[in-house]
């Protein structure tokens, strides 16, 4: 399939990880299920779904571009995670840190994929020390800006400065488009219902984050009331105070303002969190991004990644890969593939 620019479409197989862990599927089923529904970019999390990663055996990587060969597959991504409290009793030094990184380098290389999706919080200074290694690889690192980040972020204003210092086309960001999430989630609100929160807290939290007047965790003694403390003062109960926290936690960034920071930016999950038909996501514009995108000549791939099964996981079957299947659909109509 071709579209009328160069973004590409893919899948992080975060999106089917409910079908892993309860054995459902197996990583070649799911990958013959990609194939089948024409999703050729795979974004794989080595943590999740490599036997004793960081190790890879000879055995998992020729069973694994065998596969990449048989279901006419491209490897795109491999997402790590910097573990600094691995070791008992004290945290990796930053030699050790820098290590692990150079090690998930070589390991995105041996499964050829050309992107690592970096894990948020990882300092600049240690990337800028990954540069060479990431080049003589080619392997791009790109730090994920997740929300409640953005581009204006501190971290990100100082990688900002740092990749301009450096120019290596190597160090770079991954977008999850979790930052432009407009309005509350329904499965998160009908959550609160089924988890016995009272209904004028959720309508209070509702309202509140689609206003844009929701307390947020960054600005305690800066608002006349914490969220906490609002939750408590509506009669909820501490455990109403963490399902707040954890179903509130999403931004809505305007999306025009990603337009000079495009050049930075070398690969993009597409977070959803519910795709209500073929071509709806339920609180997340895509309509108001994909054309920012297209605009500001993004060539990277977008990467379907589904979030809603821990939402609804309590109650419902879980069928990640129909949610996936819409969010392709959707995505194929707005670049525009024929």
């Amino acid at each position: 399939m071709q579209s009328d620019n160069a973004i590409k479409r893919g899948i992080s197989l975060y999106s089917v990880q409910e079908e892993y862990f309860h054995r459902k599927m197996t990583l070649e089923n799911i990958l013959a299920a990609c194939s089948k529904l024409d999703i050729r970019g795979i974004e794989i999390i080595g943590d999740q779904m490599i036997p004793r990663y960081p190790d890879i055996s000879p055995e998992f990587l020729s069973q694994w571009h065998g596969w990449m060969d048989k279901y006419e597959l491209t490897p795109v991504c491999l997402d790590m995670f910097l573990d600094w409290n691995k070791y008992k009793g004290r945290v990796m030094t930053d030699d050790e840190r820098v290590e692990s990184i150079k090690r998930d380098i070589v390991n995105a290389n041996k499964l050829g994929c050309t992107v690592i999706r970096v894990i948020h919080d990882v300092a600049p200074s240690l990337l800028e020390k990954c540069a060479v290694t990431a080049e003589k690889y080619n392997v791009k690192l790109a730090l994920e800006i997740h929300a409640p980040s953005y581009y204006d972020s501190p971290l990100e204003q100082s990688l900002i400065a740092m990749f301009d210092r450096v120019q290596s086309p190597y160090l770079c960001f991954t977008l999850d488009l979790g930052v432009f999430c407009k309005k509350l989630p329904r499965i998160v609100s009908d959550r609160f219902q089924r988890e016995g929160m009272k209904p004028e807290i959720i309508e209070y939290l509702v309202n509140a984050y689609n206003t844009n007047t929701l307390p947020r965790t960054n600005e305690l003694g800066k608002v006349d009331m914490t969220l906490p403390e609002k939750v408590l003062s509506m009669g909820g109960r501490e455990v109403d105070i963490y399902w707040a926290f954890m179903g509130t936690h999403m931004i809505y960034a305007d999306p025009r303002k990603m337009l000079p920071y495009l050049k930075y930016t070398s690969h993009i999950h597409g977070k959803f969190y519910e795709m209500v038909d073929d071509t709806t996501e339920f609180s997340i514009p895509y309509g108001e991004i994909i054309p920012v995108l297209i605009e500001g000549s993004y060539n990277g791939y977008i990467d379907s990644e589904y979030e809603g099964n821990r939402w609804i996981h309590d109650t419902f079957e879980v069928d990640s890969f129909e949610q996936v299947r819409r969010h392709q659909v959707m995505l194929k109509q707005m670049i525009g593939e024929k």
